[in-house]
């Protein structure tokens, strides 16, 4: 019996047991996942692959004889997925995020038995032991986590974090740098070394790391700025400094340790500041650590993708991207996707999970609406987008109390009227559904209204405003957006909504009455977590009707142009 296992970049797990030499994940959707196999007597094998969609692409494995005999049962990785030893590391992670380090501890030594050898364990109780600041005990199992899985960069991280907390970054440097090589567009790595490469006197090396961090990261490197500013003054290059850090207070006016920083700066009169002047200055050094080294954001999540800015997904090396001519022309096809739709309906199904506290999913309950969008111009400059559901179900009966509107205006977001609200960024070229498309990054600008999203709550409750940060993916050759990732910029504690993460795939669809092609979505997925309410929905739309054509249509297969 061979595994084999499938790893979405968002962490996603699939499984297939073969014996015949072969394994089908034909209902996955199209993407980057690594690909692992794993037999008795072989070692274990590992790589990474691009699926088209509809299961279209792959690869051949060759398996190497192992020079000691195992089981598909001793291999490490695999006995986690035991549902037992699952909802053990679920517990562990949910005390660990609400500060019950003694039932953390409870639930690790459990998964520990059911699953020996497994790096994520040992990766965890690495992560309780710096919590609970046994930094030698933190490197022993987190050494092992990487012994088991050396490309397991969350560990190699944590290593870093280990030797930065005990006053020995000499030792951070080489961990660091292969967390880098396993992970490379990780925002988090390079901060890091950055930190590490400033307590070793290298200001160059920390500007370049710490630049290399803000440019994967977005705006969730923010913190890094601090430590930037840190890296120029330490080069003597104080009013370059003094620039970042009042660039970064105007966005966060609270962080009252930038702001003494600032005034410590700002009275140093030698041109260089000097080892004795930092360290009676600024306890910045020292505060910015702390959060760097904070390790709540490097425990996993086991429902909820990552961050879009956790990372960057990988894109063809040396192509040069003009990001303002791809928001154009994507913005073109919007508006041409506007003026040729007045309304559409279309038959939509939505499968719900409810997830519990650690991590679980329930057993899945299914709707399906007769789904019907109207686009149009309100005011001068203003598009209304409404939608409707009715059938067996009522959009009020969902789950949680919690019904998903909002779908066709993400969409929306590249429109003329809509696309200088963000700040859009091209990332390069990457392979998407057998064609080529750019990926761009965007994120509400903090100097523009938040239209694109809010939150009622109930019928004739206030709206919430939220900011909107993720990922796109635009058709090289036509400009249509075939995908969107979405997240909000920040949690809104006003209304307890901790994660809102959706993923939409669009797809061509042919209307046979009409010489309109629109590119609509196929599916959408939506992960939530909402005072204490955590789900996942996933929503399939099929039988498109154009408001103004008579036929219906199915959707046709995505053709990635």
């Amino acid at each position: 019996m061979v595994l084999v296992i499938l790893t979405g970049m968002q962490g996603e797990v699939q499984e297939a047991k073969t014996q015949a030499g072969s394994a089908d994940f034909s209902h996955v959707r199209a993407g980057w996942y690594d690909v692992e196999v794993v037999a008795a007597g072989y070692d274990r094998t590992k790589q990474r692959i691009q699926l088209d969609g509809a299961g279209v692409g792959g690869c051949t494995v060759t398996l190497k004889v192992a020079t000691t005999a195992t089981s598909v049962g001793d291999v490490p990785g695999v006995a986690i997925r035991a549902p037992k030893a699952q909802k053990e590391l679920g517990k562990a992670e949910e005390a660990l995020h609400t500060g019950k380090l003694g039932a953390a501890r409870d639930h690790l030594i459990t998964a520990s038995r059911l699953a020996p050898a497994n790096p994520e364990i040992s990766y965890v109780f690495g992560i309780y032991f710096i919590e609970t600041n046994e930094l030698e005990k933190a490197r022993d199992y987190l050494e092992k986590a990487v012994s088991l899985d050396p490309k397991h960069a969350a560990a190699l991280r944590a290593l870093g974090i280990v030797f930065l907390r005990g006053n020995a970054p000499v030792q951070a440097v080489p961990y660091l740098k292969r967390a880098i090589e396993a992970e490379p567009t990780s925002w988090r790595s390079h901060a890091l070394l950055a930190e590490v490469y400033l307590s070793l006197g290298q200001a160059n090396e920390s500007v370049k790391q710490s630049e290399r961090a803000l440019e994967l990261g977005h705006g969730a490197a923010a913190i890094v700025e601090p430590l930037l500013a840190r890296a120029f003054a330490n080069r003597g290059e104080i009013e370059r400094a003094i620039q970042i850090l009042e660039k970064y207070l105007q966005e966060h006016a609270s962080d009252s340790t930038a702001r003494e920083q600032l005034r410590d700066l700002r009275t140093v009169s030698q041109p260089k500041l000097t080892t004795e002047a930092q360290a009676t200055s600024p306890n910045a050094p020292r505060a910015y650590q702390a959060a760097l080294t904070t390790v709540t954001p490097f425990l996993p999540s086991s429902w909820l993708p990552s961050d879009v800015d956790e990372a960057i997904p990988p894109v063809e090396p040396d192509v040069p991207c003009d990001g303002d001519e791809v928001v154009k022309h994507a913005g073109e096809r919007v508006r041409e996707f506007v003026a040729n739709v007045n309304r559409f309906t279309a038959t939509e199904t939505v499968r719900h999970e409810t997830i519990n506290r650690w991590g679980v999913a329930s057993s899945s309950e299914k709707f399906k609406f007769d789904y019907l969008v109207s686009i149009g111009e309100s005011r001068p400059g203003s598009l209304n987008v409404d939608e409707f559901r009715s059938g067996p179900y009522s959009s009020t009966e969902f789950p949680d109390g919690i019904a998903t509107y909002g779908l066709p205006e993400l969409l929306l977001i590249f429109h003329p009227y809509n696309a200088d609200k963000y700040e859009m960024t091209c990332e390069g070229l990457t392979r998407w559904n057998g064609g080529l498309a750019w990926q761009m990054h965007l994120r509400q600008r903090n100097d523009k209204p938040s239209e694109t999203r809010s939150y009622m709550l109930g019928e004739n409750g206030p709206s919430y405003p939220a900011a909107l940060k993720g990922r796109a993916w635009i058709a090289a050759d036509s400009y249509q957006i075939i995908r969107l990732e979405i997240d909000l910029v920040h949690s809104m504690p006003e209304i307890r909504l901790v994660a809102d993460h959706t993923i939409v795939e669009y797809g061509a669809v042919k209307f046979r009455k009409s010489a309109v092609q629109l590119w609509l979505p196929q599916t959408a997925e939506f992960y939530y977590d909402w005072r204490g309410h955590r789900g996942h929905r996933t929503h399939h739309f099929s039988n498109y009707l154009l408001f103004s054509v008579e036929d219906k249509q199915r959707i046709s297969a995505p053709s990635g142009r």
